[in-house]
């Protein structure tokens, strides 16, 4: 009766064991491959339908192998018995003879999850080389292919701390003659405009001696003095520009003209407009004449 009973414990007892716990598997589906070709991995679970299990995914470490992909079946349950089975297909590139790759299950409990591991699955790594042709065949592709460019940011940015030292070091030194010669050319291009602008009103007050042609020309002349001078000559009165630039020819020559606008009679002109001309053309020279002296000091 106790050998039995015995027997009975032997048949029946891995059966439980199984049935209660979860059995990994894991094998290569071939014996050997080519260093970088392309091998299935097969990872099969068996397991009380009750039980949670996970496979590995793409953030999983397969050193020295190198996931290509991976493909997973539906499960399949038989008496309160799961079974799961997922294909990683794999590249090595590791020189050994012979390279070796477990991958596990995890169970996930309550609180906590159980690892399992099957055994190791070896794969030959075969060095043998195809036969090369005798003549070579070669695909034609006419199509450019992109080469991405990595920018070199720490050359860049000594790049623009030399030029902005260098920027910062040409004002320093050429600042002063630079705004000076800036200067110059704009007077010399106010000059221009004032001249264009001066002939065209004197030829119209002598077309038509009118009140707002006369007053249009002596305003063109005062409003450039003053500009020229830094002097409120627009303010003044022909006697106090006169006086205040030193010169009695320039109030009879601004008095010819304002006989025009105050006392409405026509009068020859010709003669007091070339002579602002003149006198304008000469505070202008002067002018251009110290902007090139501070230049040369500079």
């Amino acid at each position: 009766m106790a050998k039995k009973l015995l027997f009975i414990v032997l048949v029946f007892l891995p059966s439980f064991i199984f049935a209660q716990g979860v059995n990994v598997e894991g094998y290569f589906m071939a014996d050997s491959a080519k260093l970088g070709e392309r091998i299935g991995y097969v990872l099969k679970a068996t397991y009380p339908r009750d039980k949670q299990l996970i496979f590995p995914d793409s953030t999983y470490n397969y050193e020295p192998f190198v996931l290509l992909e991976k493909k997973t079946y539906v499960s399949s349950t038989i008496d309160s018995i799961t079974t799961d089975s997922t294909v990683y297909f794999v590249s090595n590139f590791a020189l050994d003879s012979t390279v070796y790759l477990t991958l596990p299950v995890f169970e996930l409990s309550r609180y906590d999850s159980v690892t399992h591991y099957p055994l190791e699955a070896a794969l030959a790594v075969n060095w043998q080389l195809d036969s090369i042709p005798e003549q070579l065949a070669f695909q034609e592709n006419n199509v450019y292919q992109p080469i991405p460019k990595n920018w070199n940011w720490i050359l860049i940015g000594l790049i623009l701390v030399l030029l902005l030292i260098a920027l910062v070091g040409g004002y320093l030194l050429f600042g002063k003659r630079i705004k000076k010669y800036l200067t110059e050319r704009n007077e010399k291009r106010r000059w221009k405009i004032f001249e264009k602008r001066w002939h065209s009103a004197v030829e119209t007050l002598i077309n038509d001696q009118t009140i707002d042609a006369a007053d249009e020309l002596l305003g063109l002349w005062k409003g450039y003095m003053e500009t020229i001078t830094k002097l409120p000559v627009r303010e003044w009165t022909s006697s106090e520009v006169g006086e205040k630039l030193a010169d009695i020819r320039i109030f009879s020559s601004l008095r010819s003209i304002e006989m025009i606008i105050y006392a409405g009679t026509k009068s020859e002109f010709k003669e007091s407009s070339d002579y602002l001309l003149t006198k304008a053309k000469e505070n202008y020279q002067e002018k251009l004449k110290n902007i090139k002296h501070d230049r040369a000091v500079v």
